[in-house]
């Protein structure tokens, strides 16, 4: 097994007044030759969105877009004709494909919003443009894997095109459990929301992250109360 670590505080880091962010990957004026992907996984943004603002319209294309908020709320409107909010336990995806228009703000006057801004590379491009929006309910992902994120033929409506799983955990302090890869050749990312675990032979704090590689699964052991989020991804695609 290999081991890839991103402390919390080697992330690109912007402070723009309204939006704070961290970027664990190279993202606008954040660059690192050493840090432009895991696999498919592109960008895995952790933002921070004062009340009343939030980002305008602006374009994608080609990519599968989740976002997953941690606190408050996030309104969306897109050219697909989408117009939503998610909350906490909500995870929303968009398949970029041929290209789509979008905006994300905070709609509240009293309260910031936190929130997962995560790309995937997809395994077939120009693909007809797709909205998903789920509530996944918090307490089943106590002590538990909940799949959040799946590909096409994976079940749920949150799905990409891509052969990535997403799970979110909450684990007790001292709990052991392991996770194993859905498929050969995948690699995994996890990323700490917060709390603190042991994973391959390395303990990982809030909001530091770990790709491996090379493996068919790993036990995770909370060290203390432990919330997380796996990505598993291909490497090849």
């Amino acid at each position: 097994m290999e081991k890839i670590i991103y402390k919390a505080g080697s992330r690109g880091h912007a402070n723009h007044g309204w939006l704070n962010t961290h970027h664990t990957f190279s993202f606008a004026s954040y660059y690192d030759p050493n840090r432009i992907h895991f696999g498919a996984l592109r960008v895995l943004n952790d933002d921070k969105i004062t009340s009343g603002t939030g980002f305008p319209k602006h374009p994608h294309e080609n990519m599968e877009i989740i976002s997953i908020p941690l606190k408050g709320d996030l309104a969306h409107e897109d050219s697909m004709g989408n117009q939503a909010i998610i909350k906490q336990g909500d995870v929303q995806v968009m398949s970029a494909g041929t290209g789509v228009t979008h905006s994300e703000f905070n709609p509240n006057k009293d309260m910031g919003t936190e929130f997962l801004q995560i790309w995937v590379f997809p395994n077939k491009e120009n693909i007809e443009p797709r909205y998903g929006q789920v509530h996944y309910p918090v307490e089943d992902r106590k002590n538990s894997f909940q799949m959040v994120v799946s590909p096409i033929d994976g079940g749920l409506d949150t799905w990409i095109q891509q052969d990535a799983w997403f799970h979110l955990a909450d684990f007790d302090k001292g709990l052991e459990k392991k996770y194993e890869l859905k498929k050969k050749d995948n690699g995994l990312f996890l990323f700490l929301l917060e709390g603190e675990i042991e994973i391959g032979g390395e303990k990982l704090q809030k909001r530091d992250g770990i790709g491996l590689l090379n493996l068919e699964e790993v036990n995770i052991k909370a060290n203390e109360d432990a919330e997380m989020l796996l990505m598993e991804v291909p490497l090849e695609w």
